[in-house]
C-alpha cells in the first residue's frame, strides 16, 4: 500500500492506483468528525463508489442525501455532482472505488495546496481540480 496522503484533516491510503493504466482505482478515505471536506463537485472522467467500513458518512449524489452506515454504499455516475461530510462524532473509514481512477497524484497535488498553511489558495485548488477533470458545483 502506498504512503498515507494527508489533505487537511482527511487521510487517503491508496490500495490500487490505476491512474497510469486508466483502470480501476481503490483507496481508503478517513474522515474525522466535523472535518473540512471538498466542496460539492463532479468528475468529467470518473465514476465513483463509496462503501462505508466504520462510522457514518453523509453522502449526497445529485439531490439524494443519505447517512451511510457500515456496509452501506452509494455510487456516483460520471458528471453528477456529489459531496460528503461527517457531522457525527465517530471517525469514518470508507472504501472508495473509481473507474477509471483519478490517481494518488491528484491527492498529492491537492495536499500541496491545502496543507500550505493559512486558508487554501482557491485559484490554485481550482487549477488542480480542473487538471484532473473535477468541476466544482455552482453555488446554490
Amino acid at each position: 500500500m502506498a504512503a498515507e496522503i494527508k489533505v487537511g484533516q482527511l487521510s487517503i491510503n491508496y490500495i490500487l492506483d490505476g491512474a497510469d493504466t486508466a483502470s480501476l482505482g481503490m483507496f481508503e478515505l478517513t474522515v474525522p468528525a466535523g472535518s473540512n471536506v471538498p466542496p460539492p463537485h463532479s468528475h468529467s472522467n470518473n465514476e465513483e463508489c463509496v462503501y462505508v467500513l466504520a462510522g457514518t458518512l453523509r453522502y449526497t449524489v445529485g439531490v439524494e442525501t443519505r447517512d451511510l452506515a457500515p456496509g452501506q454504499s452509494m455510487s456516483t455516475p460520471k458528471g453528477v455532482v456529489h459531496a460528503f461530510s461527517n457531522p457525527f462524532t465517530e471517525t469514518v473509514h470508507a472504501l472508495i472505488v473509481q473507474s477509471p481512477d483519478i490517481g494518488a497524484q491528484y491527492f498529492r497535488d491537492v495536499a500541496a495546496v491545502v496543507n500550505a498553511g493559512g486558508p487554501p489558495d482557491k485559484a490554485a485548488l481550482l487549477s488542480v481540480m480542473s487538471r484532473y477533470g473535477l468541476i466544482p458545483a455552482a453555488p446554490k
